[in-house]
């Protein structure tokens, strides 16, 4: 019988069904730290984790039974994929389940920021009644949206921005045209041509050597004065200093920010009503929960068919 490890918070349709199966011994010690993890990982054939698990080669070196990492989520940055290939550990994750979660979310900040409702429920709560200057607001439909990676989440997001009327543009460089035009975004065919033409900009690629601040204080400043930028991505994509420094002196009009580098964040954030911050949940609902506990669990049976 194989020792299944819940190291991570998922849903119970993974539990109840690795429980009827009968094949699966359930560990359930959902952890937040390493150090946690590679205390009770020793045991362990199957590890389900998620992106706040940090998968070293500590805890790999200390579970030398694992043959199996279940993510569960899109990314994997989190484990040490070189230290599991070498032991022969598999690797499996979840990528496009919460897409529609995440896209959300970003379109949620973009009326948020784009209409300033921050700034109008901090003056609601101080007793103002504000409304001079509401009619110099825009509707989603005036801005141009540029997307940074069309995957399944930028793609997601692309739909739904244009069914709000944006004129949506992205840069990837790994979508071929016939998908570019399937996913709903003319394509630019550099970074700093879609940045010279993005009213708000939303990142939406996963953290890579290549990623690192890919957007730093040089991009920032390619974007129009005033422009959004909403990073639900990873952390380490975004000089995030340069963006606050960028947003303290007004060359940016908005901020939000899902995502941080580390997490959780220790810094102080700026009290500014032109920033949102958000702790790691944009892909985190019901539904986008249930899907993820279902379909991990039909790739850990599939793994051992």
């Amino acid at each position: 019988m194989k020792r299944l490890l819940i190291a991570a918070d998922v849903d119970d349709s993974l539990r109840t069904r690795a429980r009827e199966d009968g094949r699966f011994e359930i560990i359930d010690r959902p952890v937040k730290t390493e150090e946690e993890l590679a205390s009770i990982a020793g045991t362990c054939d199957i590890l389900v984790t998620r992106s706040y698990n940090r998968v070293s080669k500590r805890v790999i070196d200390a579970a030398p039974h694992l043959e199996l990492i279940a993510q569960g989520t899109s990314g994997t940055d989190n484990i040490d994929t070189e230290a599991a290939r070498q032991r022969g550990i598999a690797v499996i994750n979840m990528p496009g389940e919460n897409a529609n979660a995440v896209a959300e979310l970003v379109i949620g900040f973009m009326i948020a920021l784009t209409r300033t409702v921050p700034q109008y429920d901090r003056e609601m709560r101080n007793g103002k009644w504000t409304r001079d200057g509401c009619a110099s607001r825009h509707e989603l439909r005036h801005h141009r949206l540029g997307i940074v990676g069309l995957g399944q989440v930028g793609m997601r997001v692309s739909r739904l921005a244009a069914a709000f009327g944006m004129r949506v543009t992205a840069f990837d460089p790994y979508i071929s045209d016939d998908d570019f035009a399937q996913r709903g975004a003319a394509r630019v065919t550099s970074l700093d041509a879609l940045l010279r033409e993005s009213d708000i900009l939303t990142i939406h690629v996963p953290f890579t050597p290549e990623t690192r601040t890919m957007i730093g204080t040089n991009e920032l400043a390619g974007l129009p004065s005033g422009a959004i930028v909403i990073n639900a991505a990873r952390g380490e994509v975004l000089d995030l200093d340069a963006a606050l420094e960028a947003l303290n002196r007004s060359a940016l009009g908005g901020l939000a920010i899902d995502v941080y580098d580390p997490e959780p964040p220790t810094r102080t954030w700026p009290d500014d009503p032109r920033l949102i911050l958000t702790p790691h949940v944009a892909g985190c609902t019901t539904e986008a929960k249930s899907a993820i506990g279902a379909k991990l669990y039909e790739k850990i049976v599939a793994f051992y068919d």
